[in-house]
């Protein structure tokens, strides 16, 4: 494998975690949402990774079919969450339900919050790897010299 394509399969990492940290982002903005358009609460948002083909030559393809191939991290779909929402007894709120309870989205602070540092940590190891494969290339330009 050649530095570019360390580079581009971080970088197509990077941005698959950009748009899971957005996501993660929305959902933490939207905990205490109890009406959206779709007259409902909001609903939790997951984001759905996918390995595709790196892009490349009928020849270098051929190779990878024979050897393995190599993939990038590639965002496939943004999905609603199906777990139910919570019910909070609260009979005075404009939302409540004819018994007094409100519905309130299926978002989880803890779990968002883990999932965001895990979104982070992420990032920021395909940016070590990124910078890491930049270092090797000068190098080996040096040995040149």
């Amino acid at each position: 494998m050649d530095f570019f394509t360390a580079m581009d399969l971080s970088a197509s990492a990077l941005g698959a975690q950009r748009l899971r940290m957005n996501v993660i982002s929305s959902n933490l903005a939207n905990i205490h949402s109890t009406k959206t358009p779709e007259e409902g609460p909001y609903q939790k948002r997951e984001v759905v990774f996918s390995a595709v083909p790196l892009g490349k030559s009928f020849e270098d393809e051929l190779k990878d079919a024979l050897n393995g191939s190599i993939r990038q991290c590639q965002v496939t779909n943004i999905v609603k969450s199906e777990a139910p929402f919570r019910k909070v007894f609260n009979p005075h709120h404009p939302h409540a339900d004819a018994e007094g309870y409100v519905s309130l989205p299926n978002v989880e602070l803890v779990t968002e919050m883990a999932n965001m540092m895990d979104a982070s940590r992420a990032y920021e190891a395909n940016l070590t790897a990124i910078q890491t494969a930049k270092n090797m290339a000068m190098k080996a330009l040096e040995i040149g010299r």
